[in-house]
C-alpha cells in the first residue's frame, strides 16, 4: 500500500483547498492506483481498517436490497454483519439525514443505490437488467468481448432515489489469456468520482479487490489487477493531523484472501466463506467523519 500513501503525501503536499459541504477540503484532480492482487491482498496495515464491515458491505451491495424491494436497507446490513437491531453502520448518517428521511420508504431506507443498480436497473422500458449477471455471464461465454463486462451505479434517473449518490460509480472486468490463448486472468477497474482519502477510500479499494477475488473464483480465473481511478481526491482538513500521523508509519507485509472454494455462485457468497489470514494492522488512529453542512442542527 506504498502507492497509496505516496498519494496522501502528494495531497497533503501540492493539493489545493476549497471549503465545501463538508468543510475546508484540499483536493487533487484524475490520479490512478494500481494493486497486483498476486502480490497479496490490499487490506490497509498502516492503521486498522474494520474487514468484516468491508467483506459485509459488499455483500450487502450483492444481494442487491431484493428484501426490500430492490431498495438498499440499513438494517439488512447489520443482519449480515449479526449485529444487534438498531446498530449503526457506515451507512447510518445517510440513512438517516435529514435530507433523506423525507423520501425514505422505511426505516433504515438507504434508496436505490449501488447493489440495486449493480443487480435491479430499470430501463425506461420497464425491462429489468442485471448488470452484475450479465458481466459474469460475458466473462464465462465470451472472455475477449468488450462491451458488456461494464457495471454502472450510477444511474441519472433516479439519483434522487439515493441517499447518497454513489461515489464509486463504475466497474469494468478484463480478462487476460495464458501464453497458450486461454483465458487465465482476470482484472477489475473501477472508476470513483469523490474519493475520501483518509477515512473512505481504504474501504473501497478492499472492497473491490473482495468483488475481483470473487468474481474470479466463480468463473475459474485467477484475480490478477484492480485498477482504480480516482477523480476529486481529497483529504479534509481535520483529517490532517491523522494523516500525518499515518505517513510516520511503515506498511507491514499485506494479508492473505482467503475464500471457501466450493462457492460456484456469486449470490451463494456469505460472510462464513470470506476471511483475511495473516493481518497484523497497526493501531488504529481516530478520526471524526467530515459532516454535510446541510446536515447540521
Amino acid at each position: 500500500m506504498e502507492n497509496y500513501l505516496a498519494l496522501l503525501e502528494k495531497i497533503r503536499s501540492s493539493g489545493f483547498d476549497t471549503e465545501g459541504r463538508n468543510g475546508m477540503t484540499r483536493h487533487l484532480f484524475a490520479q490512478q492506483l494500481r494493486f497486483d492482487l498476486r502480490r497479496g491482498f490490499p487490506l490497509l496495515t498502516t492503521k486498522r481498517v474494520y474487514w468484516e464491515t468491508i467483506a459485509g458491505e459488499l455483500l450487502w451491495f450483492i444481494e442487491g436490497g431484493r428484501r426490500t424491494g430492490w431498495r438498499l436497507n440499513e438494517h439488512r446490513l447489520n443482519e449480515i454483519l449479526k449485529r444487534p437491531s438498531g446498530s449503526p453502520t457506515i451507512w447510518t448518517k445517510d440513512a438517516q439525514s435529514p435530507r433523506w428521511l423525507p423520501k425514505a420508504k422505511f426505516e433504515g431506507d438507504c434508496g436505490r443505490i449501488y447493489g440495486a443498480q449493480w443487480r435491479h436497473w430499470v430501463g425506461s422500458d420497464g425491462k429489468i437488467i442485471d448488470q452484475l449477471a450479465c458481466a459474469i455471464t460475458v466473462i464465462r461465454n465470451d472472455p475477449w468481448e468488450r462491451q458488456m463486462k461494464i457495471v454502472t451505479a450510477r444511474n441519472p434517473a433516479e439519483l434522487d432515489d439515493m441517499c447518497l449518490p454513489p461515489c464509486h460509480e463504475r466497474f469494468q472486468f478484463f480478462v487476460e489469456p495464458d501464453e497458450k490463448g486461454k483465458p487465465r486472468h482476470l482484472s477489475l477497474g473501477m472508476t470513483q468520482r469523490s474519493c475520501d482519502m483518509f477515512l473512505g477510500v481504504p474501504f473501497n479499494i478492499a472492497s473491490y479487490a473482495l468483488l475481483l477475488a470473487m468474481v474470479a473464483q466463480i468463473t475459474g480465473l485467477y484475480p490478477k489487477e484492480l485498477v482504480i481511478d480516482f477523480m476529486d481526491v481529497h483529504i479534509y482538513h481535520i483529517h490532517f493531523d491523522a494523516v500525518g500521523e499515518q505517513l510516520t508509519r511503515t506498511p507491514y507485509s499485506p494479508p492473505a484472501l482467503v475464500l471457501s472454494p466450493g462457492v460456484a455462485k456469486i449470490d451463494d457468497f456469505k460472510m462464513k466463506h470470506i476471511r483475511v489470514i495473516e493481518y497484523r494492522p497497526q493501531p488504529g488512529i481516530k478520526a471524526e467523519m467530515a459532516i454535510d453542512s446541510r446536515d447540521k442542527k
